[in-house]
């Protein structure tokens, strides 16, 4: 689990895919390596630990002076925008937050649902907004005014939302300006988006308990009409 608070910008070493990734069975196989310099989320990272790269949790496979290495799974890359990082390029890094520490964002898995795309970017005095178009309208729902939304793995606000033409907005105050990815990135890139949890919980809970109230709901009806039947007569 992570804040969404970002810890420092890395870069990119390199993203490589290999055909001698050893298996946990002990065979090789065809798998993508992504190499990843940084500072402070070496602070006590060990082997297997997780590191939250750009928005995803990613398991540490090798740590070495000043970097480390990462396996990007299949359904990583499919949900990511990772398949197109290159050398030298900027990304958030966060390390796990520890259990009884303060969360000054909100609870980010790491998990990410899918990309954005930038569609505009505009200054509003110290304020930079960006607009964002989502395709996949499955995590559109999530997305409420002033609710929490992890962008690159960065915990911001939502600002506005517009179902039909599906977009959203957010905007970044002039600190987290210089500490985060995003503000570099132009219209037309893309961004790694992760939906609140609790708003997925929430909706998988009432999606249990609002066919049991509806057949209450007309239990309820059949009886009511079934005593103004008996009054009538």
């Amino acid at each position: 689990m992570f804040t969404g608070i970002v810890e420092e910008m890395g870069s990119v070493v390199s993203l490589v895919e290999k055909d001698d990734m050893v298996l946990w069975d002990g065979s090789t196989g065809h798998g993508t390596e992504l190499t990843v310099k940084g500072n402070i989320v070496l602070e006590g990272a060990y082997l297997g630990c997780s590191i939250c790269v750009s928005g995803v949790c990613l398991t540490a496979t090798q740590l070495e002076e000043g970097q480390f290495k990462v396996g990007l799974a299949p359904e990583t890359l499919r949900r990511t925008y990772f398949s197109s990082l290159k050398e030298g390029d900027a990304v958030n890094l966060e390390r796990a937050s520890e259990i009884g520490g303060r969360n000054s964002g909100h609870f980010v898995q790491g998990h990410v649902d899918d990309t954005g795309k930038i569609i505009e970017k505009w200054q509003d005095q110290d304020s930079l907004f960006f607009k964002i178009h989502i395709a996949n309208l499955e995590i559109l729902p999530y997305i409420v005014p002033k609710g929490f939304i992890a962008i690159d793995g960065t915990s911001l606000t939502v600002v506005d939302v517009n179902r039909e033409e599906q977009w959203f907005t957010f905007m970044l105050v002039d600190y987290t300006q210089k500490k985060i990815v995003v503000t570099a990135k132009e219209v037309g890139d893309l961004v790694n988006l992760e939906v609140d949890v609790l708003g997925k919980y929430s909706q998988a809970a009432m999606a249990t308990l609002i066919p049991r109230l509806e057949a209450l709901e007309a239990r309820v009806h059949g009886l009511e009409k079934q005593l103004a039947e008996k009054e009538i007569l």
